[in-house]
């Protein structure tokens, strides 16, 4: 939207953004040597990488030695993972293609890891390749749900998970070619990410009917303000001072407003007691 004062949005944020809605909104079209250029393309608009320049839309080609992910200080440095040379790289995608578009009898979620595993042991381009993994995966993720619109992420419970991830990846990637251990695990990530965003829906959702119950109710600004605060992440018990602090009134003022609201049934007194009294909003049923 062209809004005047709105903050520039970083030209790589919308580069993924364009690689992902590509994914998800066109999740039946094949996956192509192309459409993987173009989002790499997307994610590198300026042909670099931070302060270093990149080879953009084509395959990593070694140029300065093989491409390695190394942690430590130099002199004791531990490379964790070596991708297969890049000379290898035009026939290990062309046969990784072929499986992805036309394999048919793997069960989608199933197939979504093994794509995963594949891609990401490839690792074809010079920069980028976890971000086109996980893209890759959320699209065969969006076909076996069979709808565009997701209310999970694989991508950001991954990110979440992520010093697991790694740590299953280097020993997958080291092991043997059955990856059963790897599957398990992206199956136990998937479950989190959809068990995580019951728990988001469901505080929509009470938000939601928390509003509409009380959207005949007349509250003044400090009270809408500050039931908005209970209805997100509110740490401890309410009480009169948090009130005040909250609105930034005076604790007489925080005092009739939430005398005001249980009259009007919407908070309950937690127990009895002078100061250490607490206030909660009362369950909907």
């Amino acid at each position: 939207m062209d809004i005047g004062g709105l903050v520039p949005v970083d030209r790589n944020v919308e580069g993924m953004v364009d690689m992902v809605l590509d994914a998800i909104e066109k999740y039946q079209e094949p996956l192509t040597k192309d459409r993987l250029f173009n989002w790499h393309y997307a994610l590198f608009p300026t042909g670099r990488s931070g302060m270093y320049k990149i080879s953009v839309g084509k395959w990593r080609d070694d140029s300065n030695g093989p491409m390695q992910v190394v942690s430590g200080a130099m002199g004791k440095e531990k490379v964790h993972f070596e991708a297969p040379p890049a000379s290898g790289i035009e026939g290990e995608m062309q046969q990784f293609l072929n499986w992805f578009n036309n394999e048919r009898s793997i069960d989608s979620i199933l197939k979504a890891g093994v794509a995963h595993i594949w891609f990401v042991t490839i690792h074809p381009f010079e920069d980028g390749n976890g971000r086109i993994t996980r893209t890759i995966t959320d699209m065969l993720l969006t076909r076996s749900d069979g709808v565009r619109h997701r209310f999970y992420s694989m991508s950001a419970q991954i990110r979440k998970e992520r010093k697991g991830y790694y740590e299953i990846l280097e020993k997958t990637q080291k092991s043997t070619l059955d990856i059963t251990d790897w599957l398990e695990w992206f199956l136990q990530c998937l479950f989190n990410a959809l068990s995580e965003s019951d728990t988001v829906l469901s505080k929509i959702l009470f938000k939601h009917s928390f509003w509409t119950r009380n959207a005949q109710v007349d509250l003044n600004e400090r009270q809408i303000k500050v039931m908005g605060r209970l209805l997100d992440d509110f740490f401890g018990n309410l009480t009169t001072k948090k009130w005040a602090k909250i609105a930034k009134c005076s604790s007489d003022t925080a005092l009739r407003d939430i005398q005001d609201l249980l009259k009007k049934g919407i908070l309950v007194k937690d127990n009895a007691g002078g100061r250490s009294t607490n206030y909660l909003l009362k369950p909907i049923e």
